[in-house]
């Protein structure tokens, strides 16, 4: 039987709480026991299952509102790893990583979701890089690939740069308005003595 703590996976993604699979059907629990399925198979599919988590256990890991994981979907930053058969969400650990890396991108760094957005563009496609590298047999793609990379990571660090940039103009201000009211201050409280 394909058990995931919360129900049975079928090999599309979809799990429910009452059955197994077989063929990519579901079953009955009583009837996974006749299931042709290896076990290797099983086991894949079992472990890739259990470390999947519905909508409200996966807000509650990542201290985050439910409406939040909606959101990040909404607007392109997160999908969800699978769905149940009744259409919720499942989110696996990849899942939960990638929002810790939007709320840090957000409240740590002060991005907005639209950069934020650019940015995990440019860490998918330097994961995707890293790994046609390792795949790669050829040192002409090698080359290409470790090229493209580059690229993007200099891209990314203009994203950075723009930023700072824009940061460090507002602390300037910042910086300005207290160095003001503290003249103001000591002007007033020169003129009462």
């Amino acid at each position: 039987m394909i058990r995931a703590t919360d129900g049975a996976v079928r090999a599309d993604g979809a799990v429910r709480a009452d059955g197994a699979v077989r063929n990519n059907c579901l079953v009955r629990d009583g009837d996974a026991a006749k299931s042709p399925v290896k076990s290797a198979a099983k086991s894949a599919v079992k472990d890739a299952a259990r470390d999947l988590r519905g909508i409200g256990q996966a807000a509650q890991e990542l201290g985050v509102s439910v409406r939040a994981l909606r959101y990040y979907q909404e607007v392109g930053l997160l999908t969800p790893s699978g769905r149940t058969l009744g259409g919720n969400r499942l989110y696996a650990d990849s899942d939960l990583a990638r929002v810790r890396r939007i709320r840090e991108l957000q409240t740590l760094l002060g991005f907005n979701l639209d950069e934020i957005r650019t940015i995990l563009a440019y860490e998918d496609r330097l994961a995707q890089v890293r790994q046609e590298y390792h795949a790669a047999s050829d040192d002409a793609d090698r080359i290409r690939l470790l090229t493209e990379g580059t690229s993007a990571y200099r891209r990314l660090r203009v994203e950075i740069d723009e930023k700072i940039s824009r940061l460090v103009a507002f602390r300037d201000e910042i910086d300005e308005r207290i160095e003001r009211a503290d003249r103001l201050a000591k002007g007033v409280a020169d003129s009462s003595q």
